[in-house]
């Protein structure tokens, strides 16, 4: 044996005779082996550093663009912001021939479209993602999961030109009327409903973005739910809970993060939707109460107008409508957190 193999190897000699609970005997010899490679262990310790401020380096690219971004929506809106000010939020004046600009009507039809489509979108998929984890049958559960993996994949202009051509009319003729005879006479509320049943508005774009912000939404809480330990559910199951108790005492507890997570990225989506939401919101800038007056967004402003602004302000003001859905979707980041944290501080209280 070399003097190589004598510093890298160390042998403890065979003991005879069987396994001995009390003096811990070893049965068979035991070879230990600890290898002293300076070198190996140098490109092992290089690759290590490498790997860390790779990794350093992604994370910090992340704020980078973040930070670029925003850095670019105010200097690209300065102009509006020094004319402007915080009138700008609050006016509902958009003349580009006299310069007069206010982000109060596609603030208020991003904020509504936004909320229409939440309030359909979180129920349904809620709804559709507990049935695919614990009621649907085993044959249906896939066949069922891969349709609604399809309707995420499918382009947002396609939603929009299915909204305006097939949605809208077939809404106009029969949905619509209904309404206005039956909420629009209801006190509070039916200011809401009034007006003529045109088939695109506001309360059609929410609805658009409901159908496509649930494929999201569901896709996220079924993955979730899928993630809860069967002996949990059984557990409760064998002490007389129902379905609901089960999913309501064990399996939101349990997926919370994950479930504020897929709402989330479906109210992301519903924000910051543009194509199929220019299709069938009816791109009119007035504020109106009505849900079925056509309205406006910040995306969709931003797709009808940015090719025909001209001069400084035009695009400047629409550059600051881009600055607002940032810092809007911001908050609603912030305010998830917020709740996030504020749900894992009750956690173990009754």
């Amino acid at each position: 044996m070399t003097p190589q193999d004598s510093a890298s190897t160390v042998s403890i000699p065979e003991t005879s005779g069987a396994y001995n609970s009390d003096t811990f005997t070893p049965h068979a010899p035991i070879v230990a082996i600890f290898p002293h490679k300076p070198q190996e262990h140098r490109r092992q310790q290089l690759l290590d550093l490498l790997f860390k401020n790779t990794t350093r380096f992604f994370a910090f690219l992340v704020f980078s663009i973040l930070a670029a971004i925003l850095i670019s929506l105010v200097y690209g809106s300065s102009l509006s912001l020094q004319k402007f000010g915080l009138g700008f939020l609050f006016s509902d004046k958009w003349d580009p021939v006299t310069g007069e600009f206010g982000a109060l009507v596609p603030v208020y039809g991003t904020l509504v479209t936004a909320a229409i489509a939440m309030l359909i979108g979180i129920p349904v998929s809620f709804g559709i993602a507990l049935f695919l984890t614990e009621l649907a049958p085993n044959w249906l559960r896939r066949p069922l999961g891969i349709a609604i993996e399809m309707l995420a994949a499918i382009p947002s202009i396609i939603y929009g030109m299915w909204g305006l051509f097939i949605f809208s009319p077939l809404f106009a003729d029969h949905v619509q009327p209904w309404i206005i005879k039956t909420l629009g006479k209801w006190p509070l509320i039916g200011m809401l409903f009034k007006g003529p049943p045109m088939g695109i508005g506001m309360l059609t774009a929410g609805i658009i973005l409901a159908i496509m912000v649930i494929p999201f939404i569901t896709a996220v809480m079924r993955d979730v739910f899928e993630l809860v330990p069967d002996i949990l559910k059984e557990s409760v199951y064998g002490l007389g809970a129902t379905t609901w108790e089960v999913v309501w005492k064990v399996v939101l507890p349990y997926t919370k993060i994950g479930v504020v997570g897929g709402i989330m990225l479906g109210l992301g989506r519903a924000l910051g939707e543009t194509m199929a939401v220019t299709f069938v919101i009816g791109n009119a800038h007035q504020l109106n109460a009505s849900l079925f007056a056509p309205g406006n967004s910040i995306a969709s402003s931003l797709a009808n107008e940015f090719t025909e602004a001209v001069g400084d302000l035009y695009p400047s003001a629409l550059i600051e409508l881009g600055l607002i859905l940032f810092l809007i979707t911001t908050i609603v980041l912030a305010l998830s957190k917020l709740l996030l944290q504020r749900l894992a501080r009750q956690e173990g209280q009754q």
